[in-house]
């Protein structure tokens, strides 16, 4: 809880720097930004805490409700008028005076059904058809409806935390290579029929062809980081907020984070990650079931993957995903469901074996 706790709260603090300049510009509100996230923490902390005190196995109770939700607002977000379109994506909906992203809620749902029929296939893990099937056909249809939005950087990291959660439940390697081969040929098939992904991938290769157009934001990441230099300019002090950096208080905190507190600041957050990491890997271990193993598995997974996947494209290792960074980039979304992913991984390990 207090490793949580945390990284939540530091993820505040960083958010009302980043956001302070384009809450005064959206909103004539400097503050307008940090609220909002501040009130997203209030509810996932007490979803965290209802989470952390079930049983999480009756969660297995739920599993058809929770993919069918999950794919039913997928599919919301694609229809006209419900869906909310900003430059060229459709990823949120509005209920009422309520955004939401649905993709967020989509990655728990999809770890909880795997681990819920892994456990239950237990028996089974050398029947591919049984196991590794239904998952990878479940993930698919999930797959269909991220890249339509399109929303390329959730598809990986799924599948990358799905592949993880069935070769830990004992799945062959040899039953999973056939579906990583289909679906990465699939995955670049996609990339180059889409303009959208296809751009971000040239500007990946050559960014200073392309500086001034979608390479724009890589670049001006790596500057903000590069000034940060060791101890940073200082909080409030950076300067890529103030118009030089799009989307500085979502996808690209990091680089707003390493500008005002430079490697220090920086490498203090990739420890939290990596302490995520082990506290996690420990919980699997010494979970008291299988379901539990499982879940903690994708639970650490998915953190740990969406977070090197965002410091990456922030340090322009890896193209543009449009993934945001665990319990600091701004998104009520993203924020509560890393959260109530932190109450059940807390779950799991508050009941390990003695």
């Amino acid at each position: 809880m207090v490793l949580f706790g945390g990284i939540t709260l530091f993820g505040l603090i960083i958010l009302l720097s980043a956001s302070s300049v384009s809450g005064q510009y959206q909103f004539g509100d400097s503050l307008q930004l940090f609220r909002r996230q501040l009130v997203w923490a209030g509810l996932g902390s007490i979803i965290f805490v209802f989470l952390s005190q079930i049983d999480y196995r009756i969660l297995r109770k739920f599993v058809p409700v929770l993919v069918a939700v999950s794919a039913i607002l997928l599919v919301l977000v694609l229809i006209p008028g419900m869906g909310v379109n900003v430059n060229g994506s459709s990823r949120w909906l509005s209920i009422g005076p309520v955004i939401i992203q649905p993709a967020e809620i989509a990655k728990i749902a999809l770890i909880i059904f795997t681990a819920h029929l892994l456990t239950l296939r237990e028996r089974r893990m050398n029947r591919p058809d049984l196991t590794v099937r239904p998952v990878m056909l479940t993930f698919l249809v999930f797959a269909v409806l991220l890249a339509l939005q399109p929303k390329l950087g959730t598809i990986v990291v799924l599948a990358f935390t799905l592949m993880v959660m069935m070769f830990i439940g004992g799945t062959k390697v040899r039953f999973l290579f056939p579906w990583v081969a289909g679906g990465s040929v699939g995955f670049v098939l996609a990339v180059l029929n889409s303009s959208y992904a296809r751009e971000r991938v040239e500007a990946f290769l050559d960014p200073m062809a392309n500086q001034q157009g979608i390479a724009y934001q890589t670049i001006q990441s790596q500057v903000a980081t590069a000034n940060g230099g060791i101890t940073g300019v200082g909080l409030g002090a950076g300067r890529a907020k103030y118009g030089f950096l799009p989307e500085v208080e979502s996808d690209f905190i990091f680089a707003n984070l390493a500008e005002e507190t430079g490697l220090i600041g920086s490498t203090a957050v990739i420890c939290f990650y990596a302490l995520i990491s082990w506290f996690g890997l420990r919980a699997a271990i010494n979970a008291p079931d299988r379901f539990g193993m499982l879940l903690a598995t994708g639970i650490t997974s998915l953190i740990v993957s969406q977070a090197f996947l965002n410091i990456g494209v922030v340090l322009g290792v890896v193209p543009t995903t449009g993934v945001p960074l665990p319990f600091i980039s701004a998104g009520g979304s993203s924020l509560v469901m890393m959260l109530a992913a932190a109450g059940l991984l807390t779950n799991v390990a508050s009941r390990a074996k003695t």
